[in-house]
């Protein structure tokens, strides 16, 4: 057997872009090329002046468009990413209490993040086995917490109210860190869809965005004028009135903005969502089938209805081990295919995001074929 390290795959088998990270995800190099020829007039610039402005006015119009939003919603944005508006939705989006699935890390992470928030209520908390899903159920809840795509264990759902839930009757917020630009979705069934921009929108971290319909924008609102403490950075309030005049109420990282508004552009050019998705869901196809035409690996999520388009889990047999196998693809220049260690599986995982060529997925199940022949 030849160490991980040493082996050498072909090169006629080997992708073009050797990225598959769910995240920070690939970037692709016309946006980092777009960023450095306009570097000089954009980066090292006042996020309060017109041309920074102007670039978060078009991120913000970019979603709307992206996801078909109806007239009356809105894009908020702020700093931190999905965990610091898991922090903002504690102090300015649950009234008193919520429910929340969770079959995964990050699902947990937010169940856990309100549960310890002493000015709301218990949360309920609906749980599924990693690599199945749960659903919400009509409840005594104004927040419903839903999540559209797990990435910890490539599950994904299709978004819905809970059953006898009427619009108006609770929020329904959806995390959409690894699903937002390559997942289909309905704003009917949805009044927050909040997410961050390092994993289908080909940018870094940094950044928190928030798709919100008029009862959340409505929720915010009457939270920040009530006497319900919060701090500054925080402030869902604060973050609706900076977005409206398309800026964060403190500095943002700019080129973060501008690769995004990049990802985001170049999806609405090429089709919008459907075009997106459809990517992704070549990709997904190319995985699984791979997967389950293979006599060692098998997709992770055994129902193919919740199988994610955009972060493939594979299990991996015990004739081989996946750490070798990430060795050995990090050692010819393939990274970031490790599956999530606090799952401890002999997994992969794979990111399919709408950046990610296809053509690569192809590639890379003929390197772990090839490498697995040598291991």
């Amino acid at each position: 057997m030849s160490a991980p390290a040493d082996i050498r795959i072909p090169a006629d088998l080997m992708p073009n872009d050797g990225r598959f990270c769910v995240g920070p995800s690939i970037v692709r190099p016309e946006a980092v090329t777009a960023l450095a020829a306009e570097a000089n007039s954009y980066l090292g610039t006042s996020h309060r002046q017109d041309r920074v402005k102007d670039m978060v006015g078009r991120l913000r119009a970019g979603l709307m468009e992206l996801f078909s939003l109806p007239d009356g919603w809105e894009i908020v944005l702020g700093n931190g990413g999905t965990t610091v508006f898991w922090d903002a939705v504690t102090f300015g989006l649950i009234e008193e209490r919520s429910q929340h699935l969770v079959y995964g890390e990050f699902s947990a992470k937010f169940a856990k993040a309100v549960a310890a928030a002493p000015q709301l209520g218990e949360p309920e908390i609906i749980e599924a086995e990693p690599g199945t899903a749960a659903d919400p159920k009509a409840s005594d809840v104004d927040t419903y917490a839903l999540i559209h795509n797990e990435t910890s264990t490539g599950v994904s759902t299709e978004l819905r109210r809970p059953d006898g839930v009427d619009p108006g009757d609770a929020l329904v917020i959806v995390d959409a860190t690894s699903a937002a630009g390559g997942l289909r979705w309905d704003p009917a069934e949805v009044d927050c869809y909040y997410f961050a921009p390092q994993k289908c929108l080909g940018s870094d971290g940094g950044l928190w965005l928030a798709a919100c319909s008029p009862a959340a924008i409505d929720r915010i609102e009457r939270i920040a004028a009530s006497d319900r403490w919060c701090p500054a950075s925080i402030d869902l309030g604060i973050a609706l009135d900076n977005s409206r005049k398309n800026q964060t109420y403190n500095t943002p990282a700019l080129a973060t903005v501008f690769l995004a508004v990049h990802q985001i552009e170049w999806f609405n050019t090429n089709g919008g969502l459907e075009w997106a998705a459809g990517r992704s869901d070549a990709s997904a196809e190319i995985m699984y089938g791979w997967a389950a035409a293979s006599d060692y690996a098998d997709a992770f999520v055994a129902d193919p209805a919740h199988r994610s388009p955009v972060v493939a889990t594979v299990d991996l047999d015990d004739r081989f081990q996946a750490d070798d196998v990430v060795e050995a693809c990090r050692a010819n220049g393939i990274l970031d295919i490790g599956g999530y260690r606090k799952l401890g599986r002999n997994q992969l995982r794979v990111s399919m995001f709408p950046g990610v060529d296809p053509a690569d997925v192809q590639a890379l199940t003929g390197c772990i074929d090839y490498l697995v022949t040598q291991l």
